[in-house]
């Protein structure tokens, strides 16, 4: 006869919530940023490969897309964030002056909002004067605006994630052109590339929970269009000695 076992705690060593959401986004965002990179470079590579074929001119319109690319991105991202954490600090200071000012109304809100996620009024009200007790601004922001006071979106975090992401994939193509031989450069380029916009077009897809096909289409197609595009371009400027 065996011994009964006793039950045991199951353990989560996996993100919960919205830190997994926050999770989600940089990631989502660092494979866009260096999709980015990949094609907006291999565009630039490309089309300067098809005026000439010189080593150097590749390595500085390379060089100089990267960094530009890459500021470009850092400055955007910092400019936008910084907009949505003044937003945030807004709503909180907002927020503060309301639970300062009339508590009681304060505390039917949370309640309405508690009970319109499924909970009784009976329980919601005693949930809201819980969460009131314990800490009312982090109930509110949470509940109310989405905000969780503690994690506020941080513009330089974000600039630098854009503009290391940028870099990475801009690295790809840039080496690709300058690397190989002359008679190797477009069609080791071009392969990469492809490569590289296959892997983040599945994988961008993967981490929108969507299907990867149609996002891999249209990352691989769009980057292979601003490869000929560009190339067609060098080439008519480089037969008209431009």
């Amino acid at each position: 006869m065996t011994e009964p076992t006793e039950p045991t705690e199951p353990t989560h060593d996996e993100a919960h919530g919205g830190a997994l959401g926050a999770r989600l986004n940089w990631l989502r965002a660092a494979v866009l940023g260096a999709n980015d990179g990949i094609v907006s470079t291999a565009g630039l590579v490309v089309g300067v490969a098809g005026a000439t074929d010189s080593r150097s001119a590749l390595l500085t319109a390379g060089l100089a897309g990267l960094l530009a690319g890459s500021m470009s991105m850092a400055a955007g991202e910092y400019v936008s964030v910084s907009t949505q954490r003044d937003s945030e600090m807004a709503a909180l200071a907002l927020e503060r002056r309301e639970l300062r000012e009339q508590p009681e109304a304060e505390l039917r809100e949370l309640t309405d909002m508690l009970q319109e996620r499924g909970l009784s009024r009976d329980v919601a009200r005693e949930a809201a004067e819980q969460l009131t007790a314990r800490d009312a601004l982090r109930a509110h922001a949470r509940v109310e605006l989405g905000i969780d006071p503690d994690e506020l979106t941080n513009p330089w975090h974000a600039a630098w994630a854009s503009f290391l992401a940028f870099t990475v994939g801009a690295l790809l193509p840039l080496l690709a052109i300058v690397l190989p031989p002359p008679g190797w450069r477009l069609g080791v380029t071009v392969l990469s590339v492809l490569a590289a916009l296959v892997l983040t077009g599945w994988s961008s897809a993967r981490l929108g929970a969507a299907r990867p096909g149609r996002a891999v289409l249209r990352n691989a197609g769009g980057g292979a269009l601003a490869m000929a595009v560009t190339y067609a371009a060098g080439s008519l400027l480089g037969a008209a000695g431009v």
